[in-house]
């Protein structure tokens, strides 16, 4: 295939660089300076604010990276390096996620190549990569539809979830389809792709059914490990959870307690819209849903704003120096890191 057409199928990289920081102007304009401009007259509060409180948000965001961290190794299984390991590739993975729009591929990237280095098989960690991102969205969605169901009947049914919900609905479709196809028409899957790789520019059809097979082989080891499927299914609950309990307990900090049902819709709203890679980890956009739906559910609007200002800064802000620091770390000392899963029993059970 020529130069020619294959510029045709990429968007060239000044015009991409345009859009998103056009993206990223239009968001900070339009929903982020107005909820800063706001929050000015609500500074008073933080007179009130409970320190302890604080603390308790801030342990909770702790622990929600930290079942992110064994959700990776649940993932990578048998092939996980250590946890000190994967929380720094986590780390890492946040920060640049939350600085660079397109949703979970750049981190996602990032991750593949540091795994790679820590002597992770590609295809392990591809599918574990990948399986990590699509499950943890589908478990927010199932989190989210479940909130959904308890809420309608006690408040009522309200139109701003129906494109969520849906959006929900066709990501569910879309994961288990995929899987079903994988696994139980592979040889269908094998010639739409060979297809497909005879039309696209530095695409092998030999190579892509390879991967087909394998990926197919580790989708067939996690169904068949229910162990492990439950233990990456718990950890992925327990991240959005522990996430949402560090919103909970900010908004509780300035003075209001929220049912955690309304709590729960509120926040898988948020982050079921922030999926769209439009800016770097839904900035903006999780604040524009949240704020107003947590007034809709009773929190007075100056608390809803510091509320969730204060909780961006603990789960979106902070873990970019933190995340840099990690990926520096992991860089200082590549030598030494390469290999650390097998010096760390990375055979073991994610269970252990």
């Amino acid at each position: 295939m020529t130069e020619t057409t294959k510029r045709r199928f990429s968007m060239p990289r000044e015009i991409r660089i345009i859009l998103s920081v056009g993206s990223l102007v239009f968001v900070f304009e339009y929903l982020v300076l107005p909820q800063f401009a706001s929050a000015r007259h609500s500074l008073h509060l933080l007179a009130l604010l409970n320190p302890v409180l604080v603390v308790l948000a801030v342990l909770f965001e702790m622990a929600a990276i930290y079942a992110y961290v064994e959700l990776t190794r649940a993932v990578l299984y048998p092939h996980a390096p250590s946890r000190f390991n994967i929380l720094r590739v986590n780390l890492a993975g946040l920060a640049i996620g939350h600085v660079v729009p397109g949703g979970a591929a750049p981190s996602g990237a990032l991750a593949y190549r540091i795994f790679s280095e820590l002597d992770v098989p590609k295809d392990t960690s591809a599918f574990g990569l990948a399986a990590q991102g699509a499950g943890s969205a589908v478990v927010l969605n199932i989190l989210f539809w479940i909130a959904l169901v308890i809420s309608i009947p006690l408040n009522g049914i309200n139109p701003g979830y129906g494109f969520a919900a849906l959006a929900g609905v066709f990501l569910l479709l879309a994961f288990f389809g995929t899987v079903f196809l994988i696994t139980r028409g592979q040889r269908r899957a094998d010639a739409w792709l060979r297809v497909a790789a005879r039309h696209l520019p530095a695409l092998n059809p030999d190579k892509i059914s390879q991967l087909l097979v394998k990926v197919a082989d580790r989708i067939n080891l996690l169904i068949g490990s229910r162990r492990t499927l439950w233990t990456a299914f718990t950890w992925a609950s327990l991240n959005w959870l522990l996430d949402a309990a560090c919103l909970w307990v900010f908004i509780w900090a300035f003075g209001t307690v929220i049912s955690p049902v309304d709590l729960l819709v509120a926040y898988g709203l948020a982050n079921v819209l922030a999926a769209i890679p439009v800016t770097p980890a839904g900035l903006g956009v999780v604040e524009g849903v949240l704020i107003p739906t947590l007034v809709g559910f009773g929190v007075p609007h100056s608390q809803a704003i510091l509320a969730v200002l204060a909780y961006r800064l603990v789960n979106f802000w902070i873990p970019i120096p933190i995340g840099g620091a990690a990926y520096a770390s992991l860089q200082f000392r590549r030598g030494p890191i390469k290999g650390a899963g097998s010096a760390n029993g990375s055979a073991a059970s994610p269970d252990a």
